[in-house]
C-alpha cells in the first residue's frame, strides 16, 4: 500500500466559516508584522505563497504589516542554514517550504531537515495528476495500466523535473500501488512542466505526471484528460477527473506548501502565528487569494503537520531507495 495519509483539515468556505467571520476575536489573535523569508527566487511557487499568504493576512487585518527575503541557493539549503544560525534574532519571521525540503534532505542536497526548524503549519496543497492527450486511447488508469502491460518501453511518462524528482515520484507511488514495478516504469524527464505538457501533446510520451492545478485549465479546454488525481476525494476544480482510490489504486500525494518557524521559537510566537493562520482561512481575502492562484486548503498546524511530514518522509524515503536514488 502507498497511501501517503494526509492527516489534514481541509476549509471550505460556507455557513459555518460566514459564522465564524462574525464570531472569531481577530483583535486577540492579530500579529504586529511577519518578515516571510523565501528559499526561492521572485515568481516562483515559495515566492508565490509567501506573498499571497502575507497579502490574505495583511487586508483581512489579521497582521499589521508583512515583509519579504528572497534567499535562493543550495536548492532551498541557504535560507534554511541562515534561519537556524540566525534563530535568536528571527523569532519575527517564518520560511516558506514545500515537498522539496523532504526530498533534499533525504538525497543530501542540504544537511538539514524539518525536524531543525519549528513546525508552525501547513497551508496549502496542489495534487499530482497523470494525464493524457486528448486524442489518446487511454482513458482511464486501467487503461494505461492495460498499455504498459502489453509494451512498457512504448508506455513512457514524462514528468517536469529531474529522475527521482516529484513528477518521477509521483509516477512511481501510483504504478507501485497498482501491483506494477516502479522499477520498469520509463521515465523521460523534460525541464520544466511546458516542455513536458509539450511532449504529451505531440505523442513523444504516452502520459505525463503533473501538478493538478497545472493540468485542470488544459483539460476544460479539450487539450487533455486528466485519468487520475492524487487526491483523496475529488476535486472541484475538475469534478469529472477521478481520484487513483476510486480506480482502486491505493495511493495519494500532495505537493504541499507550509511555514516554518526558527529554532527555539518561543510558545507564545508559535500560538500568535498559528491562531492567525487558521483564522485566516475564514476571510475573503484569502479565497480571493486562493482561488487565483488556483490552490488547495490544506491545514496542518504543529503536531499534525509534523505526523504529515514524517508519513511523507517515509513514504517518499522508502520510494527513493527502491528507484536507487538513495
Amino acid at each position: 500500500m502507498m497511501t501517503l495519509k494526509l492527516g489534514r483539515r481541509a476549509l471550505m468556505l460556507g455557513a459555518a466559516a460566514a459564522l465564524s467571520l462574525a464570531t472569531s476575536a481577530f483583535a486577540d489573535t492579530k500579529v504586529d508584522s511577519i518578515h516571510f523569508l523565501i528559499p526561492g527566487g521572485a515568481g516562483g511557487g515559495w515566492d508565490g505563497t509567501a506573498r499571497g499568504t502575507g497579502e490574505a493576512l495583511t487586508k483581512s487585518g489579521l497582521v499589521g504589516t508583512a515583509s519579504y527575503e528572497n534567499m535562493s541557493g543550495g536548492g532551498g539549503g541557504k535560507a534554511i542554514g541562515y534561519l537556524i544560525e540566525n534563530a535568536a534574532s528571527n523569532e519575527g519571521t517564518l520560511m516558506v517550504n514545500s515537498t522539496p525540503i523532504i526530498i533534499r534532505s533525504l538525497t543530501g542536497v542540504f544537511p538539514q531537515n524539518f525536524r531543525d526548524l519549528t513546525l508552525v503549519a501547513g497551508t496549502i496543497g496542489d495534487y499530482a495528476a497523470i494525464v493524457v492527450g486528448k486524442d489518446s486511447p487511454i482513458n482511464s488508469m486501467a487503461d494505461l495500466l492495460a498499455a504498459y502491460d502489453a509494451d512498457p518501453s512504448s508506455t513512457a511518462i514524462g514528468g517536469g523535473s529531474v529522475p527521482g524528482g516529484m513528477d518521477h515520484l509521483v509516477a512511481a507511488m501510483a504504478m507501485e500501488a497498482a501491483g506494477k514495478d516502479a522499477l520498469g516504469v520509463k521515465y523521460i524527464p523534460y525541464d520544466a512542466g511546458g516542455k513536458a505538457m509539450a511532449a504529451l501533446l505531440s505523442g513523444e510520451i504516452a502520459a505525463l505526471s503533473t501538478g493538478f492545478s497545472e493540468a485542470v485549465d488544459l483539460a476544460a479546454a479539450g487539450e487533455i484528460k486528466i485519468i487520475g488525481v492524487t487526491a483523496p476525494d475529488r476535486v472541484a476544480a475538475a469534478p469529472d477527473a477521478m481520484t487513483m482510490i476510486e480506480q482502486g489504486i491505493d495511493t495519494t500525494f500532495v505537493n504541499w506548501r507550509g511555514l516554518f518557524g526558527a529554532p527555539g521559537l518561543s510558545d507564545e510566537k508559535i500560538a500568535a502565528y498559528q491562531e492567525v493562520i487558521a483564522d485566516m482561512y475564514d476571510t475573503p481575502e484569502w479565497e480571493e487569494v486562493r482561488a487565483r492562484n488556483g490552490w488547495v486548503n490544506i491545514h496542518n498546524s504543529g503536531d499534525d503537520f509534523k505526523m504529515f511530514l514524517e508519513n511523507q518522509e517515509q513514504v517518499i524515503g522508502d520510494l527513493m531507495k527502491k528507484l536507487g536514488f538513495l
